[in-house]
């Protein structure tokens, strides 16, 4: 049974990895949990990085709701320096590989980010263009299929370790074509997607549940919305895509591949169940067994919409 994923020349044992902001910097369990083996993940996804050290937005920055969960951290980080210092060592001896999110404000810092992380011999990086929690950066440039693609384009010609993913989300964009631009480009994958734009208030204070109002929504809420945009995208672009929003068991999981994604993320159910992604990968083999497929590669883009044979009323 073959679990192996290719995503652009990042080779995976399998398609499952945590997403960007819900396992810290992938350093932070490794000693002290018995139910997460990390290295059986295909990949580890970094939080957000950013040139300089941010403290991200003031509470409340988290807030539960009906089948999801709002966040408006604001992509709070220790900054590339440290970042290279004290988790780039650690995450190297792993074997596994790792994505690196970065986040700028400016064009200038997501190329100091390339530069750099080459320099360190970074797996991949994934280029959060679509933020929803924060004032500059974020989804400016994730909005605009030019700006996206100019990102893309300045980080293509400084980073040479690896792949270069977008992550993208729905809000306020035509999500095929900034994602198409992107490709144009030289991206090499696009992980879709992040989480939507909502808010919650408390109707006895009359008040925001987050105070800044916006935040991002994650969770299964949005697994369908993330699904029919995974599926929609693969018809129009050849560049791998991994599929994150709301998986929370193998079946969520499956459902992104088979809709044409190569690989999937898993988010805010790691807060809920931190060893979500090792049951998800022993459930896929199980799941593979029963159906006595050989090859995970075999459902990826499975599915099409079945065409309905309407019948004349006589």
């Amino acid at each position: 049974m073959n679990l192996e994923i290719n995503l652009s020349g990042l080779k995976l044992k399998n398609p499952f990895m945590p997403a960007s902001g819900t396992f810290a910097y992938g350093t932070e369990l490794l000693y002290h949990s018995d139910e997460v083996n990390i290295k059986d993940f295909g990949a580890i996804v970094t939080k957000g990085i950013s040139v300089n050290e941010r403290e991200g937005n003031p509470p409340e920055r988290i807030a539960e709701v009906p089948c999801g969960l709002l966040n408006s951290i604001g992509l709070e980080n220790i900054g590339l320096r440290r970042f290279i210092e004290e988790k780039w060592p650690l995450l190297r001896e792993l074997g596994v590989p790792v994505i690196v999110n970065i986040f700028g404000e400016k064009e200038d810092e997501f190329e100091y980010l390339a530069e750099e992380l080459d320099k360190v011999g970074v797996h991949a990086l994934e280029l959060n263009l679509s933020c929803p929690n924060v004032e500059k950066g974020g989804m400016e440039f994730g909005q605009n299929p030019k700006m996206a693609a100019r990102i893309v384009e300045i980080v293509k010609s400084k980073f040479k370790s690896g792949p270069v993913f977008v992550k993208l989300a729905p809000n306020f964009i035509n999500i095929i074509d900034v994602a198409k631009a992107c490709e144009k480009k030289g991206a090499d994958g696009l992980s879709l997607i992040n989480t939507i734009m909502g808010m919650a208030i408390d109707v006895e204070k009359r008040e925001f549940v987050i105070p800044r109002g916006v935040a991002g929504l994650s969770g299964p809420a949005i697994h369908p919305i993330a699904l029919y945009i995974v599926y929609k995208v693969y018809q129009e672009v050849k560049i791998p895509i991994i599929g994150i929003g709301g998986v929370h068991d193998y079946k969520s999981a499956l459902e992104f591949l088979m809709a044409g994604a190569k690989a999937v993320q898993i988010g805010t159910m790691l807060f809920i169940e931190p060893g979500i992604i090792n049951k998800i990968i022993n459930d896929t083999k199980e799941y593979l067994r029963r159906h006595k497929i050989d090859d995970i590669r075999e459902i990826i883009g499975c599915m099409q919409i079945r065409k309905i044979r309407r019948v004349k009323n006589e």
